[in-house]
């Protein structure tokens, strides 16, 4: 019985450490209903925008990122557009300070900007819902 307890003791220890170490880091979040550019936020490689889009009117709403590098004002790479509800994960391999220009028609909007570690971005697998 003591053995036992001692293994859920040291299993419990093992995954509460393995959460705590690889858990994502939320940088930023940035939620609206209009179009905007957000403040500045900066990254180290990699990282990902993590986005919610819903509206009241579906068959209307438009929703399109771009990333700005905000050291230089430059448009930096296209995040997502679509005209649809949903959600998805975007991941990213490059570091700096950057801004995100939001477009918005009929939409409300979650952006999340999440640092992670090497280890977790090579779990992850990419799902193309944006049409870039």
């Amino acid at each position: 019985m003591t053995q036992r307890l001692f293994c859920l003791v040291v299993l419990a220890f093992l995954i509460t450490t393995t959460t705590a170490t690889y858990g994502k880091d939320l940088v930023r979040k940035f939620t609206g209903s209009r179009s905007t550019e957000t403040i500045d936020f900066e990254v180290r490689s990699p990282w990902i925008l993590d986005w919610w889009v819903n509206g009241d009117y579906p068959q209307m709403l438009g929703l399109e990122v771009s990333l700005i590098d905000a050291t230089t004002g430059q448009h930096a790479g296209y995040v997502l557009k679509t005209k649809h509800q949903g959600s998805g994960v975007r991941l990213f391999n490059q570091s700096g300070r950057f801004r995100l220009k939001i477009d918005a028609t009929m939409s409300n909007w979650i952006l999340k900007v999440e640092q992670l570690t090497r280890k977790e971005a090579e779990l992850y697998t990419p799902v193309d819902k944006t049409g870039f």
